[in-house]
């Protein structure tokens, strides 16, 4: 049963549960297709962040493996959460889009005024096919939606497309080391027979496992992760078998029994998170990862920074030349680390190793680990 008290949860206690759930205290001993699941999937509204995800979370993780799930069509590139780019085991890809089609369908709404005539069940069918046929690119999907509706808003009827059908980015595209255009298919279609053995998963289920790897978490939170509104009903339901708490401004927070609750001076060792990480988009209220004095300034307009985690918190951000060789140079590659504050020479020292650890897996061969300005 449900704890009838609100014990209260203070920065560094939250701080230290999310790590836990998020593999980020230790390098767990996962593959990265149930670390994958159990995370709801990584942000990949560009290639490589993913795997530099992963990184930070597995123990002697390297890019192939990820690259491998891709191939073999195990894992998959599509529009899901916040109406970003994730990747998905195929269970997930299956499980959770539908789950947050309403926001999507919300979307097309804001694009309305381009599609005046635009039967959308139609529209559906007809991308459906064309897509089904080969994958295609948007600029193709929008070519061909224009020679039914040669008057509506190429871009809306483009985004509708996008947003009615659950469209995979198929392979080569996202696979490490290698490149290709956007090219789209359904889910159900790139998959194949796997689509027809995956079990429906209903929201309080998606609950649960949004609390195992993020909790614990107030309904706020979870929406802000999902993108989606109105989940309270399904916490309620769900309350005689959680725990909840309070944070300490007061609001209250929904925990599984059984979750990891590590004590606040647990030690959180540094970890390089690239851009767009969920560890720092899937809360309400960032601060068990976020110090307020520093909020704000991972970003720089609209663009994500990657980031360093020092002691558990946000600390800095980092940028990688040469990754993987790609500037065929020949040159040792390198990690620069810009600093928010004054770390001990003894803290330093450690932040350097995991750069130079990170640098051998993710870079391609040793490298250096300088620290200034990332802009320099």
């Amino acid at each position: 049963m449900a704890s009838t008290t609100h014990p209260v949860l203070g920065t560094r206690a939250l701080n230290r549960a999310t790590l836990a759930r998020q593999l980020l205290l230790s390098r767990a001993e996962m593959s990265p297709e149930d670390a994958v699941a159990h995370l709801l999937g990584l942000q990949a509204q560009n290639v490589k962040p993913p795997y530099f995800q992963l990184h930070a979370r597995l123990a002697g993780f390297g890019p192939e493996a990820l690259g491998r799930l891709m191939e073999e069509r195990k894992v998959v590139r599509m529009v899901t959460m916040r109406s970003t780019i994730h990747t998905h085991t195929v269970r997930d890809a299956l499980v959770l889009r539908p789950l947050v089609q309403g926001a999507r369908d919300r979307e097309v709404n804001y694009f309305r005024k381009g599609l005046v005539g635009v039967d959308l069940e139609r529209l559906a069918c007809r991308a459906r096919a064309f897509v089904e046929a080969e994958p295609r690119t948007m600029g193709e999907i929008r070519e061909e939606l224009l020679r039914e509706w040669p008057a509506a808003d190429p871009q809306s009827l483009a985004v509708a497309a996008r947003c009615l059908l659950p469209l995979v980015q198929v392979t080569p595209r996202g696979v490490w080391g290698r490149s290709g255009q956007v090219r789209l298919t359904t889910v159900e279609c790139w998959v194949g027979d796997a689509a027809g053995r995956v079990e429906e998963e209903g929201i309080d289920d998606v609950v649960l496992r949004y609390l195992g790897a993020f909790g614990p978490a107030s309904v706020k939170d979870m929406q802000t992760w999902a993108g989606l509104t109105r989940l309270r009903e399904a916490f309620e339901r769900l309350r005689p078998r959680l725990l909840t708490f309070r944070d300490e401004n007061g609001v209250e927070l929904f925990d599984l029994p059984d979750a990891p609750r590590p004590d606040a001076d647990t030690p959180a060792p540094p970890r390089f998170l690239p851009e767009f990480d969920n560890l720092l988009l899937s809360h309400a209220d960032r601060s068990r990862v976020v110090p307020p004095e520093i909020k704000g300034r991972s970003w720089t307009g609209n663009q994500a920074h990657c980031t360093l985690l020092v002691d558990g918190f946000l600390a800095g951000l980092w940028r990688m030349d040469d990754a993987g060789g790609t500037g065929g140079t020949g040159a040792r590659p390198r990690l620069t680390v810009e600093l928010f504050g004054t770390q001990t020479p003894a803290r330093k020292d450690e932040i350097a190793a995991e750069g130079e650890a990170l640098l051998a897996a993710m870079g391609g061969a040793p490298g250096d680990v300088r620290f200034g300005s990332i802009h320099g």
